[in-house]
């Protein structure tokens, strides 16, 4: 008689006779779960940010329960470390079930404990857990000593549990939508600290009440063995909305362009504005007008007056020092140089080693790149913090379209954790608002491009002088409303030429920091940064 799969799986199963409760306590399990399984695993997972490297060893660094009365699942930190000599943390709440028929996709290890066949799997998979972390939130105790800190924020109402998904597809955080209502985001890779997203939530929502980010409800943090705070999960409420205003704009761009092209315009016909010049409606020629429409101009207004008021918000704190406005030093000089000619040096070898990738005017723009190389490097030296009278803060960090909601006409600004090559001090480090100002202004650049790419492939080449057209005005209407609204609410970002250096400083370090991603994952797409990098220094 042929054995069923069960039947077999139930046979080669590892075995433990300890109870559930205990089975992190046993050296063998752990041996062997570490090494002949998440090592697996783990490498599968859309979260896992080593792909690019080769994994060494995986080791536990951390392990904690989160349970509710006798319900108990497992939180693990796990330390990768890799053959390059460089180590990330993940976090990994696991749980353990009978049902055969349940996570058939999601499983971890087959295990049979005390005679008990099942299954380990993640526990966000499972209802169970998910309400369980609900639940924890909302009867958190107002201060919490223990191990796994739950926090509820006093604008998390009183509700019972209903229903749990999960958001979608993700790449390095797993989040929950609960009721329909809140969203419960899992930090999957974590560090020894606070991260960043918690920390400018709770801050922009409590200290600041800022309207125009998800409202702070809750979080998850825990205290390791060297008792330092991580944060393992954060709560806000939902934005019901209508999509991010990345695929907004590329279709406000397509409108656009496809005007340009009906109209049969002659760009000669349009006069060009001055690169970084601040600007209103009335001064936008009324033919401009007529082809991007009064509306598109009046949404980059409203978008630059909610990053003036994030900005603000973040400039107005005086007593909390991570978040207290600073002026630059030398420190900051020296942390800044440091970081941006590593990275810059990364760069140059990444487009000597892809040349070959490249072709036409991308191929042009590479070789430019390389034969002006020390000038480049000689913008990012010259940054002499003595001549800056503007003030550094806190600022969002990896500011672009894809991390702003459109919802009724309005925008609303997510995801604070930082630009993910940074180190989480990095990413805490105070800096010009006009480093986010221009991560979105690169934005804008890469959605106009992709425009063109995805519509006017044969004749891409009569649509690229539009292109920097349109992307000067929208800078000059941004800048308009962004500069006034900071200077109201007084904000130091300094005078104009200090502002329109550190924009090009800023333009230029994303722009390179773009190139190793394109060249890497997309090199067709490296025209998009290589053509902002020689705006920038033929300008």
């Amino acid at each position: 008689m042929l054995e069923t799969p069960s039947e077999t799986n139930k046979k080669t199963a590892l075995a433990f006779d300890v109870a559930w409760e205990q089975l992190l306590d046993d050296s063998n399990f752990i041996s062997v779960f570490l090494s002949d399984v998440l090592e697996e695993y783990i490498q599968k997972q859309r979260w896992y940010g080593g792909k690019a490297s080769k994994l060494k060893y995986i080791e536990l660094s951390e392990y904690f329960r989160i349970q509710q009365k006798e319900e108990v699942y497992y939180g693990l930190i796990l330390e990768v470390n890799f053959v390059e000599a460089f180590y990330q943390h993940y976090f990994l709440p696991i749980a353990f079930v009978t049902d055969e028929s349940f996570a058939e996709k999601d499983r971890i290890l087959p295990i049979s404990i005390q005679d008990n066949y099942g299954y380990i799997i993640d526990a966000v998979n499972l209802e169970a857990f998910r309400k369980l972390a609900f639940e924890r939130i909302l009867t958190a105790e107002p201060v919490d000593r223990t191990k796994v800190r739950y926090h509820k924020s006093a604008l998390l109402e009183d509700t019972a549990y209903e229903s749990s998904r999960f958001m979608g597809l993700e790449q390095s955080n797993t989040s929950i939508i609960y009721n329909d209502s809140c969203v419960l985001k899992f930090f999957r890779r974590i560090y020894s600290d606070k991260n960043p997203d918690y920390e400018m939530s709770r801050y922009l929502s409590e200290k600041q009440e800022f309207e125009n980010t998800p409202p702070y409800l809750g979080s998850i943090n825990i205290v390791d063995s060297e008792k330092d705070i991580i944060t393992i999960a954060l709560m806000q409420k939902m934005i019901p909305n209508k999509g991010d205003a990345w695929d907004y704009m590329l279709k406000e761009f397509q409108r656009i362009f496809k005007a340009f092209d009906d109209k049969k315009l002659n760009i000669k016909d349009i006069p060009k504005t001055e690169q970084f010049l601040k600007l209103n409606i009335s001064d936008i020629p009324p033919i401009l007008i007529d082809w991007v429409g009064l509306d598109y101009l009046k949404k980059i207004q409203k978008l630059a007056k909610r990053t003036a008021e994030m900005h603000t918000a973040l400039g107005s704190e005086f007593e909390e020092m991570a978040f207290a406005p600073a002026h630059y030093n030398g420190d900051y000089e020296v942390w800044l140089k440091n970081r941006l000619l590593y990275q810059f040096q990364n760069r140059l070898n990444t487009v000597e080693n892809n040349l070959h990738k490249l072709d036409g005017m991308a191929l042009e723009l590479a070789e430019e790149f390389l034969d002006k190389k020390n000038s480049i490097r000689k913008r990012f030296v010259n940054f002499d913090w003595t001549k800056l009278k503007g003030q550094r803060i806190r600022v969002h960090g990896d500011y672009h379209l894809g991390q702003i909601l459109v919802k009724d006409n309005d925008f609303y600004i997510l995801d604070f954790e930082g630009e993910p090559e940074s180190t989480i001090r990095d990413r805490k480090v105070k800096q010009p608002p006009l480093k986010d100002v221009a991560g979105l202004f690169r934005s804008f650049h890469y959605a106009i491009y992709t425009t063109i790419f995805n519509q006017y492939k044969d004749n891409s080449h009569e649509f690229f002088a539009a292109a920097e057209l349109l992307y000067d005005y929208t800078v000059g209407i941004f800048l308009g409303t962004y500069i006034t609204k900071v200077r109201d609410a007084n904000l130091n970002i300094g005078y104009n030429q200090e502002r329109i250096f550190l924009l090009k400083y800023a333009l230029l370090e994303k722009a390179v920091y773009e190139l190793g991603y394109e060249l890497n994952s997309r090199p067709k797409w490296a025209i998009i940064p290589l053509k902002g990098i020689s705006n920038i220094i033929n300008n």
